[in-house]
């Protein structure tokens, strides 16, 4: 005779739930004793989104071996939070945020990178590359797809519900709490590098004439040796940071100052 036992997912992980099963318990019929984590992702739900499982009332992990008649509650990621004694399910939250994102997401990639995130990404990077490097460098790995957060290498990990770039970054910002941590214009757009403040005069031939007359400063990538100064595209990029930290803000959360930014590829 099958066994059976009542799994309940709480706040966002009902995303991944078909609507039927919702935000209400349900009845799961299994045979032998598979761990808890094959199950909750046989369900549909990726073990990276989720901090903690409660089996009957206890704290277990995600190698916990499902028993006949057990009531399992599953709680999404409380990377902001204090979860007590409890047991988390995967290492602690990472403390310096990086991210590494997956081909689908170039252009998310560029506004965290506007905001000041070190963000990892490149548009020919299989699914193996992207989670031994989100392993190995510790970073928080961003996509879309659920497959991709099924493997045993990524610990931490979030799934972009948004298909738009500008919402995705709020989602991100509001799921990390990371408002306060922006830091814009401080990285360069095309390769990720840290951008540091040069002297006009040094790199006066890489400006265009018609613009050399008009700034006196600029920065340049301590990686890639890319040029940016405060161009046309300037207040736009300005405007796109204040409204991306101003959704993410949480109410009455005070905006801070944006910085400077175009390239000579602009």
């Amino acid at each position: 005779m099958g066994k059976r036992a009542t799994l309940r997912f709480y706040a966002e992980l009902n995303d991944f739930l078909p609507p039927a099963r919702r935000f209400a318990d349900c009845e799961h019929a299994f045979l032998g004793s598979p761990s808890v984590k094959d199950v909750i992702e046989s369900i549909g739900v990726p073990h990276t989104e989720i901090e903690m499982i409660l089996v009957n009332g206890e704290s277990r992990g995600f190698d916990y071996r499902l028993q006949d008649g057990d009531r399992v509650s599953v709680y999404p990621m409380f990377e902001a939070l204090d979860v007590g004694a409890a047991s988390r399910v995967r290492p602690e939250p990472l403390r310096v945020p990086a991210f590494i994102l997956d081909v689908h997401l170039g252009r998310l990639a560029r506004i965290l990178r506007l905001l000041g995130f070190d963000t990892a990404y490149a548009n020919d990077m299989d699914d193996e590359r992207l989670a031994s490097q989100a392993a190995r460098e510790r970073r928080i790995l961003l996509t879309r797809d659920r497959q991709l957060l099924k493997r045993r290498l990524v610990t931490h990990a979030y799934c972009l519900r948004s298909q738009a770039p500008l919402e995705q970054a709020v989602e991100v910002l509001r799921r990390f709490d990371l408002v306060s941590l922006a830091a814009p214009f401080t990285r360069c757009l095309r390769c990720n590098g840290r951008l540091e403040p040069i002297g006009i005069e040094t790199v006066g031939d890489r400006i265009p004439p018609g613009v050399r007359g008009r700034i006196t400063e600029a920065v340049r990538c301590g990686s890639c040796r890319q040029i940016y100064w405060k161009g046309t595209h300037y207040e736009r990029l300005k405007r796109l940071v204040g409204e991306v930290r101003a959704s993410a803000a949480a109410p009455g959360e005070t905006e801070a100052p944006a910085g400077r930014l175009q390239s000579e590829d602009d």
